[in-house]
């Protein structure tokens, strides 16, 4: 299905958007950073790299649109237990970074944000939803006594995010189990106290 047509040149075709992006996430797994290249996605993908070049001004934002679309499931919902709500957001987490493309990318994209620029991006399209969503999980927590009022919501999600990425990067979902379990009670020290001043 293409998008309607909104100015003069052909409808943005979403069919050869998807097909770009599951090439690149493919040459990510395969190849690895470095050698995913917007020539060599075009050719796996099938398509000219004008075309790539049309949507994506550099291999940077084309890899970061791959990871950030990659399709794991629905963020975690609140379900009135902040211990069960944080292991699955540990679980979700983990599972995420640990993705093989994801896990290919994500050093090779640090590698690049030089500027403040890049993490803007990163900030906009990857953490932000999730640390505004998290927020919420423990907003309803602290509402129902499981969570310190004036716990330090920013570190739990850091805490989260810090842990998950360099355990999905060093050792993928080896024992992810027992890791999730103890981030979680982690997680859940700094939800019981209070925001430090």
């Amino acid at each position: 299905m293409t998008e309607p047509r909104t100015g003069p040149g052909r409808p943005r075709d979403h069919r050869l958007d998807a097909r770009v992006l599951e090439a690149t996430r493919d040459l990510l797994v395969a190849e690895g950073y470095q050698a995913t290249t917007m020539r060599a996605v075009a050719r796996r993908a099938g398509v000219v790299v004008t075309s790539i070049y049309r949507r994506w001004p550099d291999k940077t934002a084309l890899v970061e649109d791959a990871i950030f679309k990659l399709d794991l499931g629905a963020t975690p919902a609140a379900t009135g237990d902040l211990r069960a709500d944080l292991l699955a957001w540990a679980r979700v987490f983990l599972a995420y970074v640990a993705h093989p493309a994801a896990r290919t990318a994500i050093p090779g994209l640090l590698s690049v944000y030089r500027d403040q620029e890049g993490y803007r991006r990163l900030l906009e399209h990857g953490e932000l939803p999730a640390r505004q969503a998290l927020r919420a999980v423990i907003d309803a927590a602290a509402g129902t006594g499981q969570a310190h009022p004036d716990c330090d919501r920013e570190a739990i999600f850091d805490l989260l995010r810090g842990a998950t990425i360099v355990r999905a990067l060093t050792q993928g979902t080896d024992d992810a189990d027992a890791f999730c379990e103890q981030i979680t009670d982690a997680l859940m020290a700094v939800a019981r106290g209070p925001c430090a001043k």
